[in-house]
């Protein structure tokens, strides 16, 4: 059980990583002089960097134990997040998202087989909800959450506040090992 909790929360990660941008456009813009509509292209970076890399980082993994492709992900999550909060540069505030989501592409890729290995095959379908119970929660809980702690403590603490989670997560999955 524990290890499926481990890849809903990596879940949870990927979800909140992608959207919490979209909830602080004013903040983010104003924290990186530039308007809210060019703020809303760390959401479409993200979106490409999901996109172009979960093929082949996932070809490019498929010799690698699985526990090692989910950390190097999560490490992802902690390096890009960390970035995205400490950069005060457009162009590296987007290709830190672009990394992030590579992350999250690779993550994507290997969480719902890692999770119906973790079982016996009459507890798969158990094990796959248990697994991606994450995104629902990210994207009803999590998102405003995030938006409303972005608000009160700056857009840059919250991605901060999401690489320490992250770092978390990373710890359970090694006292997992």
């Amino acid at each position: 059980m524990a290890g499926l909790l481990a890849l809903a929360m990596t879940g949870f990660i990927c979800i909140m990583t992608e959207t919490l941008p979209a909830g602080l456009l004013p903040e983010i813009g104003a924290g990186l002089h530039v308007s809210p509509a060019l703020a809303g292209q760390m959401v479409t970076a993200y979106a490409l960097g999901s996109l172009s890399a979960a093929i082949p980082l996932t070809l490019a993994t498929q010799g690698w134990r699985r526990r090692r492709v989910l950390l190097l992900a999560i490490i992802g999550f902690v390096v890009f997040n960390s970035v995205t909060a400490f950069s005060t540069d457009y162009d590296l505030t987007l290709m830190a998202r672009y990394g992030a989501g590579a992350a999250a592409g690779l993550a994507w890729a290997l969480l719902a087989g890692y999770a119906r290995r973790m079982v016996t095959p009459a507890q798969q379908g158990r094990a796959l909800a248990i697994a991606m119970v994450g995104t629902p929660i990210a994207l009803s809980v999590g998102v405003p959450a995030g938006t409303w702690l972005g608000v009160v403590v700056g857009w840059r603490l919250a991605f901060w506040i999401m690489s320490g989670a992250t770092v978390l997560l990373i710890v359970w999955v090694l006292e997992g090992s």
